[in-house]
């Protein structure tokens, strides 16, 4: 039997095992081609309340096992996604509309999350601390409890591995709602790899479903942390509830990253970085380069070999060949981003290369003539558009690169790597690349943006996930009890 054989999980949620979800089923629908691939179980308030105080009953039970026996659950984990990669990347490819090296790097990446995660449960968890009193100090990590983790359909199994992971590794249980138009690369996958990994029964749970589902996971009472990765105002509506019955709260949200082109850079490499950083997986990446700025020496033929390569770039269905871009997620997806290039280029912006479709494959777009007020440079487009904008100085460049409410990535390109980083420490961001795109992230690497774009790095790291997923705790002890004048 495969891993992700259909026979075992189609038309259910697994909660306490896989089981029929109170909210029916959902079609499990092929972007590229419509076609359904298999059916889920939707989870509605009923299935989340049930799920919740199932992982805290065996939470208690999970907290006090050795440390060995979780790591060694997280290593299995990873080895069963290396050993059943192809299998998931066709998920992958299929469900999320991925081409296949973005695939490969999902499985890669969500491997390591694992292996990272392995290390957590051995690393020291606690300080001695000095007293005024004659007695013993210390400080010392425990597990929240229930986690809930809400991640997206862009990037789905690294977004919920990434939280799941150590969670789970530090003693914690998970309550995972995945979104529903890729509930299997991002929900099933994981079910099932902890499945076979030995973890104990309810301390997972995947529950795809809508806004309902994610509104009683997050005020649900035995829910202590939750960790949302989505669209900066989904996670305002989040936060703002877990605010309200006072939730610990870790929001990755969305940005508009710079590209910051200067006046010394190589041409053709940092057009084929801008190319990149704005059309890997059709631009629905949150460290997408959404604002190109290009010093106006290199500017004319910065736009020029960048719309050729758009032009020059194959879209099709990732699973009928070789292609650069695949489908965008959906209708609704591909209208937004068909509205922002056209408001854009009816307030004066110049369409060089892109700005059509076909069903939900939407042409690479790059736009010049942009000002900074044009919606396609101004927001978050989530689409494969580059919108470019010159700048004369160091000066412009700066101020027009921090002219944003989003701070997740940012990207410098020059021969003078140490007057990158001094442009860099004038532009507020969580992630700073000097002569690279804005898109990376890897296991070990504290992830996370500043302003809009989130509440800093809260994935990824041994004491950004420990920080994260656990509680601090004070703990004394004296040899005998003290008098009191009482």
């Amino acid at each position: 039997m495969t891993l992700l054989d259909t026979s075992t999980w189609d038309g259910q949620l697994y909660s306490s095992g896989w089981r029929d979800a109170s909210g029916g089923t959902r079609p499990v629908v092929e972007p590229a081609t419509g076609n359904t691939l298999a059916t889920i179980g939707f989870a509605d308030g009923d299935d989340v309340a049930r799920a919740a105080a199932a992982a805290a009953t065996a939470q208690r039970d999970w907290a006090n096992t050795g440390f060995q026996e979780r790591a060694a659950v997280l290593r299995r984990a990873g080895d069963l996604i290396a050993q059943h990669a192809e299998e998931i990347q066709w998920w992958i490819i299929r469900e999320a509309g991925s081409v296949q090296p973005k695939a490969e790097l999902e499985t890669h990446v969500a491997a390591q999350e694992c292996y990272e995660a392995a290390a957590l449960p051995s690393r020291p968890f606690g300080r001695i601390l000095p007293s005024e009193q004659p007695r013993f100090s210390l400080e010392r990590r425990v597990p929240a409890g229930v986690v809930a983790v809400i991640a997206p359909f862009n990037v789905p199994l690294i977004l919920s591995i990434r939280s799941v992971a150590p969670a789970l590794a530090l003693g914690n249980a998970v309550v995972l709602k995945p979104d529903p138009r890729t509930a299997v690369c991002g929900g099933v996958v994981l079910a099932r790899v902890f499945e076979e990994a030995g973890l104990p029964d309810g301390l997972l749970h995947v529950l795809p479903g809508g806004a309902e589902a994610g509104e009683a996971l997050v005020a649900d009472p035995h829910v202590r942390v939750v960790s949302f990765t989505g669209s900066t105002a989904a996670g305002r509506k989040v936060g703002a509830t877990a605010a309200r019955h006072l939730k610990r709260v870790h929001l990755e949200l969305g940005g508009n990253s710079a590209l910051v082109v200067l006046d010394d850079a190589d041409l053709d490499l940092a057009v084929g970085a801008g190319a990149f950083g704005s059309f890997l997986h059709q631009g629905q990446i949150c460290m997408t380069t959404g604002r190109h700025l290009v010093h106006e020496r290199l500017a004319d033929a910065y736009v020029e070999a960048l719309a050729a390569k758009a032009d020059a770039l194959p879209v099709g269905d990732p699973a009928g060949g070789q292609v650069a871009l695949g489908p965008v997620i959906d209708a609704g997806q591909r209208d937004k981003i068909h509205g922002l290039v056209r408001a854009s280029v009816d307030g004066g912006a110049t369409l060089v290369a892109g700005g059509s479709y076909d069903q939900l494959f939407y042409r690479p777009t790059v736009l010049t003539d942009v000002r900074p007020d044009s919606p396609a440079y101004a927001e978050e487009v989530f689409g494969p558009v580059a919108p470019v904008l010159r700048f004369a100085d160091i000066e412009e460049a700066a101020r027009l690169a921090a002219d944003t409410d989003y701070g997740l990535s940012l990207g410098i390109l020059t021969r003078d790597p140490l007057k990158g980083l001094e442009l860099a420490a004038r532009i507020p961001s969580g992630i700073v690349h000097i002569n690279d795109q804005t898109v990376s992230d890897e296991a070990q690497i504290p992830f996370g943006g500043v302003g809009a774009s989130g509440t800093g790095s809260r994935f990824g790291g041994a004491e950004a996930n420990i920080e994260a997923f656990t509680e601090t705790q004070w703990v004394t002890m004296r040899s005998e009890i003290p008098a009191y004048p009482f």
